[in-house]
């Protein structure tokens, strides 16, 4: 059984044949008995600027394994432990239709993924285009501010992690996790992604591996209709008979909601369907943006810029004497700020990277929380509004056609208009024009993140002080709804309707959506015999 060693340092310039012999000198053994070596996980210490290191877990294959780790005695080395692997065994209730998903994002594309891969040929339905159509799509509206309302940053293949830094990182702990991942490497993204201790593949990356799971979904008989929307639910004695798809009615007795954090108006159908669902809180703030290069050096020290060590990123988090927890959220080291509106005359903020993170700037959002009580009415539906209105702002700030709102963040913190930008040019497309962020936001919000910029500029010189920039507005974090289901993943309130992902509120990124979608299928596979058979 093969051995695993956790807590291996090699410092920057050492390499990978220092490590194993760096392992086989932990085993007190000859490197030259190693069969076999492999990187488990990846991470950089840096808590000492004058002296980073690489840490490492790693699996090694010898000879006499338990005898060598009973012999040692040592926390960081262990046999590795053996799961057991669930089979998958289909159910025998028979299937009447074959299984809908709605929506082609992270939790939608695994669904159909393994249901494909089980014989049970889904049709999936994507209201936006294919991620090839999709990206010329979005490219216009970035240059133009020409928006397409259902081919968008947020709707189309892919979801809204296909415009995003393509993250894989997840506090979720389900061995799900390391299916995805292989997954990802299966169907084109790099191997590396598997043992970085933060994984990260790209939008580039991440179109491709797309693509790739689109095709081996068709090839296993699967059907997707792109520029395909839902409109409407038929539904008797609480259960799902049909559904409607661009004025087409379509028998389905089990469909997969994986809609996505943004669809509003599948949101209000759903509530006059009285699908039950409850409010949820999330965040909203602005997203920032400063030179990589003085995040690298407050991370680094004198070692930034090394070519061992990538773009480094970071992650604050402060409690504002309100109680409302201010933050940084999908942070993205050297990347860009785009537009990712998918309403006419509102205005959304969100950050995107490349594999490679080669842009001068790096940015994240920094939010606050904000919950039901903030959000004025009675509707299930109300953060939806309680968004809109302040999108709606930053819009008409801006001056229209998806001009962003700029702020420097000092004078934010000082409540000036900013005339003039420092060293750090906005990424930002369509454009952007100086305006007092202030007026875009609630004051209840404002408040607490001038008291975390306050403290980020304690943890980073120059954060806060320096010539950071504030573009407005960052309102789509997370879901403003919860899509209540029961223990067999099923809406409370309508049977055969599997709400999933983040549009339900039951994830919060691209692999924690992806595990929610492998969840929702398999429970479907265990009840149901697939349609091979």
């Amino acid at each position: 059984m093969p051995i695993v060693i956790n807590n291996l340092n090699i410092s920057l310039d050492q390499g990978y044949d220092e490590l194993k012999a760096k392992a086989a000198k932990k085993l007190k053994i000859s490197s030259r008995y190693i069969k076999d070596f492999k990187i488990l996980k990846e991470s950089i210490d840096a808590r000492k600027k004058n002296d980073i290191k690489f840490n490492y877990s790693v699996k090694i294959v010898c000879e006499n394994e338990k005898k060598i780790v009973s012999k040692l005695k040592n926390r960081d080395i262990k046999i590795e432990e053996q799961g057991l692997k669930d089979k998958l065994i289909c159910g025998t209730k028979k299937m009447e239709t074959r299984p809908i998903i709605v929506g082609i994002g992270p939790a939608g594309m695994f669904a159909g993924l393994l249901l494909a891969e089980n014989g049970y040929k889904p049709l999936v339905i994507e209201r936006g285009e294919k991620i090839e159509e999709r990206t010329l799509t979005v490219n216009k509206f970035w240059n133009t501010g020409e928006l397409n309302l259902e081919s968008n940053v947020q709707f189309g293949e892919g979801g809204a992690g296909a415009f995003s830094d393509g993250k894989l990182t997840t506090r979720i702990k389900d061995k799900k996790c390391h299916f995805i991942l292989d997954t990802f490497v299966k169907y084109g993204a790099p191997e590396e992604i598997i043992y970085s201790g933060k994984p990260h593949i790209g939008t580039d990356n991440l179109k491709i591996v797309v693509k790739n799971i689109r095709n081996r979904i068709l090839e296993l008989g699967g059907e997707i209709l792109f520029k395909s929307k839902l409109e409407d639910l038929i539904i008797a004695h609480k259960k799902l008979r049909a559904v409607v798809i661009n004025g087409s009615e379509i028998s389905c007795d089990n469909l997969i909601l994986a809609i996505g954090h943004s669809s509003r108006d599948t949101y209000k159908m759903l509530y006059e369907r009285d699908v039950f669902m409850e409010p949820k809180a999330f965040a909203i703030g602005v997203r920032v943006e400063h030179s990589q290069y003085m995040i690298d050096i407050n991370q680094y020290g004198k070692f930034a810029g090394h070519p061992k060590l990538k773009a480094s990123d970071y992650r604050l988090v402060y409690k504002s004497k309100e109680g409302r927890g201010v933050y940084s959220f999908c942070m993205c080291p050297g990347g860009e700020v785009v537009a990712a509106a998918s309403e006419e005359g509102r205005l959304v903020t969100n950050g995107m990277s490349y594999y490679n993170r080669a842009s001068n700037n790096a940015n994240s959002a920094i939010v606050a929380t904000v919950g039901e009580k903030d959000f004025p009415g009675s509707s299930p539906l109300k953060g939806i509004e309680f968004q809109r209105h302040y999108e709606n702002l930053a819009y008409n700030i801006g001056g229209g056609n998806y001009i962003a709102p700029v702020q420097l963040i000092r004078d934010f913190l000082k409540d000036k208009v900013t005339y003039k930008l420092g060293d750090v040019k906005s990424t930002y497309k369509p454009g952007y024009e100086f305006r007092d962020l202030n007026l875009c936001l609630p004051e209840k919000v404002t408040s607490s993140l001038k008291e975390g910029f306050n403290n980020f500029e304690r943890k980073i010189k120059g954060f806060s002080e320096g010539d950071g920039i504030m573009i407005g507005v960052e309102t789509r974090t997370s879901a403003p709804v919860k899509i209540v289901r029961n223990t067999n993943l099923e809406s409370i309130s309508v049977k055969g309707l599997y709400p999933c992902g983040e549009g339900a509120g039951f994830a919060g990124g691209i692999v924690s959506a992806a595990v929610d979608g492998l969840k929702v299928a398999e429970n479907i596979i265990k009840t149901y015999s697939s349609l091979d058979k």
